[in-house]
């Protein structure tokens, strides 16, 4: 039995999406900082890696700050709304440990609305969720065997699916980007399981030459045909010689593939979301129940926990101090998502819709005096064509964060240069690796970079950089440099209050 960590690492970190970008470009402004020793320009390292990326300069946003003081030391286009990407989840990941507490937990209850003689239950199961952002096949697992350790074993009623924390807004996971099977594209519940996704896992077999597909959960709704040829070319882009032809809906789907597999790819695995919430959940559960020795003679429909029902058995998440860290760390799309909505119910009241979200972090934001005029919010992910902000209030919502009690948290749930997370190939060798805590973010025609940087000198450094062009893809030698720029600059100098350069004292 595998677990969803796999899946939120490999597949809801960030990736480049096909989305066309209109943008309006402003004229560059003057900032206070020692900017006015550059004639209100970037760092000249940023702008060369700029220039050799084919990105206008009117195109990059960039704000950096150092912990403590009054004023930035460099702000280049930072008032301007742009496409956040990824990064818009610092925004949801601190609004959610400040408004509910690091300790946060989601519970998931089951209850009878039947009467329980012997271990047979006369009635309907009612599984009641609360949006859990990770529940994995094992704390299903856990729940169901917690279920049958009540002594139940026979349910002769329906399975019912209490999904009411959450409003039904009606999702299409292929709206985005036209990938519905892609786990990120999986819509928000109050009840999802396992991201309602399969594993599949691509394994050479050279003796018989031909590709095993080991499928975990195994479902019954869901058919693996495999037509798929080992070879033995160079392994590259293996996914897309995979040639998938995916048929079906919400009751049962057919995943085809038709391709070629090569041998010098060893051991490989792909995500897919496939099935309605509903009819995932159905199916697993009868499975799994099926495993325990247990019977279910109803089918599955949604509904609501009854005045007069039980409470049998109750599973709860991991903390929102250990959800934030995969949010972050790998760039979860679909766990952004659900903790957006949480904060929906929480603020304004179940059933939670985006709209309650927004208006729940707008609110937190303008009581902290982080009002930003600017801000779109769409779902709290930033897998969006929508979400807005500027990299000016991005920073100063990231200078506020680093005096705020969930300081630790949030920090300890960021990319860590050259480390982990989406940052984890990326510096190595640099002097910033291992000093810098940063998230990144991706779109087809956006690239972004926020967080925190220990400069050489030990000043702690807020650093933002959104890109919005058509050329942003070729960006991340630019987010490299300001990086590097930030950690090293003048050692003999620091940054005042007033945003200008001061020469330290010798010794």
């Amino acid at each position: 039995m595998f677990s969803v960590i796999s899946v939120a690492k490999l597949l809801s970190r960030d990736v480049t999406w096909p989305i066309p970008i209109a943008l309006a470009m402003s004229a560059a402004f003057g900032f206070a900082s020692q900017a006015a020793a550059q004639g209100a320009r970037l760092p000249a390292p940023v702008a060369q890696a700029l220039a050799q990326a084919g990105i206008p300069e009117t195109a990059a946003a960039v704000y950096a700050h150092e912990v403590g003081a009054a004023e930035p030391f460099l702000a280049v286009e930072a008032e301007r709304a742009l496409n956040p990407a990824s990064v818009m989840k610092l925004v949801t990941t601190y609004a959610g440990l400040e408004l509910l507490g690091p300790a946060y937990v989601w519970p998931t209850e089951i209850y009878s609305a039947g009467a329980l003689q012997q271990d047979v239950l006369g009635g309907d199961l009612v599984i009641k969720g609360y949006g859990d952002p990770k529940m994995t096949l094992e704390n299903f697992w856990l729940l169901l065997r917690n279920l049958r350790g009540r002594g139940v074993r026979e349910i002769r009623g329906d399975l019912v699916l209490d999904r009411g924390y959450f409003a039904g807004e009606g999702f299409d996971p292929g709206r985005f980007d036209d990938q519905p099977t892609r786990p990120y594209n999986t819509g928000p519940d109050a009840l999802l399981v396992n991201y309602k996704a399969i594993r599949l896992q691509f394994i050479p077999e050279p003796e018989t030459r031909s590709v095993r597909i080991a499928v975990e959960p195994v479902l019954p709704q869901i058919a693996i045909v495999n037509n798929l040829t080992l070879d033995k070319a160079a392994c590259g882009d293996w996914v897309s010689r995979l040639k998938l032809d995916a048929q079906g809906g919400s009751q049962q789907a057919r995943l085809a593939f038709n391709g070629n597999f090569s041998v010098a790819c060893g051991e490989r695995v792909r995500h897919f979301s496939v099935l309605g919430h509903s009819q995932y959940i159905h199916s697993l559960f009868q499975e799994l129940w099926r495993e325990m020795g247990g019977t279910l003679t109803g089918g599955v429909r949604d509904g609501a926990v009854g005045n007069g029902a039980r409470r049998l058995a109750t599973v709860q998440s991991q903390t929102l101090s250990e959800i934030v860290r995969d949010i972050n760390k790998f760039s979860n799309n679909v766990m952004a998502r659900q903790l957006f909505l949480t904060l929906g119910a929480v603020g304004g009241g179940a059933p939670a819709t985006a709209e309650k979200a927004t208006r729940t972090i707008k609110q937190w934001l303008a009581q902290k005096g982080l009002a930003a005029p600017e801000l779109v919010l769409e779902n709290g992910s930033g897998l969006s064509r929508l979400e807005r902000i500027s990299a000016e209030n991005l920073g100063r919502l990231l200078v506020n964060a680093f005096r705020s009690a969930v300081m630790p948290e949030l920090i300890a749930s960021l990319p860590v240069a050259a480390v982990d997370g989406t940052m984890r190939k990326r510096l190595s060798g640099a002097e910033v690796a291992g000093q810098a805590h940063i998230k990144t973010g991706s779109l087809a025609g956006v690239r972004s970079i926020a967080g925190y940087v220990l400069d050489n000198q030990g000043r702690r450094i807020v650093v933002v950089l959104i890109v919005n062009h058509a050329n942003a893809g070729a960006g991340r030698p630019a987010q490299d440099a300001l990086l590097k720029w930030v950690h090293n600059r003048d050692a003999d100098a620091c940054c005042t209050g007033d945003g200008k350069q001061r020469r330290k004292p010798r010794k």
